[in-house]
């Protein structure tokens, strides 16, 4: 470590005693242990969180329901009805429903059924009491298909060529004499424009990769391990209805998460498949959806008062405080033991460095934005005050809003 003179705001403060060098140690190990706990994870978790299913082989598979709940829609509407019907190695029927959209959503999709026999519109029935709008329109849905496949992707994706060949592929994967798997999902390579999209929204990959064992998510059927994103979800009739499918948590606002968890807690296998390469979606494109958007899915992911502290403490000192612990130790240098500064600054460099290779990792495997990884420690920072914004709503039952209606969470 180079010897420079102490940042005036350290020199002589109580961050230069010997009691606060003790504890800069302590950070600085807490922080390398932090960072490698996520990097072990990842490397391990990479490897399993892999594309699904072959390519085309002209392998004949279960028919398919494509069913798109739609509420206000009409920006994205089209690419993604097209995008499905494009889709190849599959007989499919999509269905989309009109969940009271005010805009051009159902007139689109008219014209575009003209055009293929395959695609039909439906109008969704008036929204129950105590019911999330997605939650509702999705089991809608279920009752209108007619395939043994339910296939549920959101407005905003835009699907590959071979997506739901591959993921029927995975789907239909057989032990014995029955499928093995209830259900599979995909995360699709995330489009960032904005400033909030590209700080927060690679984030879904790295805190999925880097804290859940995906070995107990391939292995087992224990809730714990579930995953899942609802961008692009597939499951079979036969257990959807068997768990009660969305009906069984009518009012979540992050069913990627719960439905796989359902699945789990009756006895399914499910899976989850990395989509980069088969599908792309535009989540949000201002920052206050972005903020909005993330602070709903929070509600029932980590905001809770059991999981959000644990993964403060590993978020925060694995990949924000080693910076802090840098800067302290180089500027503490000159009033406490050389050899104590050096440890505990060489401590945090490695914690730094580590958390550098996911992220670049993480930048080149699912395409995400350079920019994301240059401001990791503040978008993680950015993370923890989203999630504990959340939590402190859903503790005080503050109303969340989306698509234009207020659901009480908590």
């Amino acid at each position: 470590m180079i010897l420079s003179p102490s940042l005036p705001f350290l020199s002589n403060a109580f961050w230069s005693t010997p009691a606060a060098t003790a504890w800069m140690v302590i950070a600085a190990r807490v922080a390398l242990a932090s960072s490698l706990l996520s990097a072990v994870l990842f490397a391990c978790n990479v490897a399993l969180f892999r594309r699904p299913g072959p390519d085309w082989n002209k392998r004949l598979l279960p028919p398919v329901s494509v069913l798109i709940p739609a509420r206000n829609e009409e920006a994205s509407i089209e690419a993604a009805v097209r995008s499905v019907l494009s889709s190849r190695g599959v007989n499919l029927e999509l269905i989309v429903l009109d969940d009271g959209s005010t805009d051009r959503t159902a007139e689109i999709v008219r014209a575009l059924a003209q055009e293929d026999s395959r695609l039909r519109i439906e109008t969704a029935p008036r929204l129950p009491v105590d019911w999330n709008g997605k939650q509702h329109a999705c089991w809608t849905l279920a009752s209108l298909a007619k395939h043994d496949v339910f296939c549920y992707v959101d407005a905003d994706v835009v699907l590959g060529p071979e997506a739901i060949y591959r993921m029927v592929s995975e789907l239909n994967v057989v032990t014995g004499d029955k499928p093995e798997i209830a259900l599979v999902s995909g995360f699709p390579r995330q489009i960032t424009e904005t400033f909030l999209e590209i700080l927060l929204l690679p984030l879904i990959h790295f805190v999925l990769l880097c804290f859940l064992p995906f070995a107990g998510e391939r292995w087992t059927r224990w809730p714990a391990f579930a995953a899942g994103c609802g961008q692009f979800m597939m499951v079979r009739r036969e257990p959807y209805f068997a768990t009660g499918g969305h009906s069984a948590n009518p009012m979540t606002m992050h069913d990627g998460l719960l439905l796989p968890k359902l699945f789990r807690s009756q006895g399914f296998r499910t899976r989850v498949f990395d989509l980069t390469q088969d599908a792309a979606c535009r989540m949000y494109t201002s920052a206050g959806q972005v903020w909005n958007g993330l602070v709903k899915n929070a509600t029932d992911g980590m905001a809770t008062l059991l999981r959000l502290p644990v993964f403060t403490l590993l978020l925060f000192f694995g990949q924000v405080a080693p910076i802090a612990i840098i800067v302290w130790a180089y500027a503490a240098q000159h009033n406490v033991p050389f050899n104590l500064a050096l440890l505990a600054w060489q401590l945090a460099v490695m914690s730094l460095l580590l958390d550098l290779i996911v992220r670049l990792v993480s930048l080149w495997r699912y395409q995400q934005n350079w920019k994301s990884a240059a401001l990791h420690p503040l978008g993680v920072l950015l993370l923890l005050l989203l999630q504990w914004y959340a939590l402190l709503r859903k503790v005080f039952r503050r109303p969340t809003a989306w698509k234009g209606r207020k659901y009480q969470v908590g």
